[in-house]
């Protein structure tokens, strides 16, 4: 079987990102884009009041004007969420003459790229995706994975998981053996109990002592 989209994780820190567009439909992809700290650029006659706010504050650039061919070219990465289905098309035929990534929202024949359904616990990502066929399905297992998966308790333990792989990295440098001991030590170790009944210092403790047992 084949597939037309491979999930990849991007860094987006200081990428220039275009969104066009500047409604509702728009506003949620800005949304997703303000977690991941990229330069966002809107480009849209009318702007809604939330994209003016952040623009306001600084947190991206707004432009109120018509799009203009082919200045998608100069981005790292494109969205476009225009209801005029013709800015549409020339966003992604600027984007394609130009080897710029762009999604047409909506209209998957007109995507590089998708955005999965995801869910975040610290520095874990979960994502979902249902290679651009049926997103609601891709929506409902989020969901799923939501309750599954406790916000505060996971939260932690992916911040102990990143702290502890540093450590080990730290003692063990040169021998994988000992890292992959290390590592299943954590994996083995009943977390939902240890954060109820340990405090951080405990727990850091603790954790030495897998890396060195």
């Amino acid at each position: 079987m084949s597939y037309s989209y491979m999930p990849v994780s991007i860094s987006m820190q200081n990428r220039k990102c275009l969104v066009v567009g500047g409604g509702r439909v728009a506003l949620r992809k800005v949304d997703t884009l303000l977690n991941y700290e990229a330069e966002i650029t809107v480009i849209a006659p009318e702007l809604d009041k939330k994209i003016e706010y952040y623009a306001e504050k600084g947190m991206l650039k707004a432009e109120k004007r018509p799009y203009k061919p082919p200045e998608a070219a100069l981005f790292g990465l494109v969205i476009s969420a225009s209801d005029d289905n013709d800015i549409n098309k020339q966003v992604h035929d600027d984007c394609r003459g130009a080897g710029v990534p762009v999604n047409v929202v909506d209209n998957p024949p007109l995507c590089d790229f998708i955005f999965p359904a995801v869910v975040r616990r610290g520095c874990i990502s979960v994502a979902v995706s249902s290679d651009g066929k049926a997103p609601f399905l891709s929506g409902h297992l989020r969901f799923i994975l939501e309750n599954m998966f406790e916000e505060r308790r996971w939260n932690k333990i992916s911040a102990y998981a990143a702290q502890f792989r540093k450590k080990v990295q730290k003692r063990w440098p040169d021998d994988s053996d000992k890292k992959t001991t290390c590592y299943g030590r954590f994996l083995d170790t009943d977390w939902k109990d240890i954060i109820m009944e340990k405090n951080a210092e405990e727990i850091e403790q603790m954790m030495d002592e897998m890396i060195e047992s």
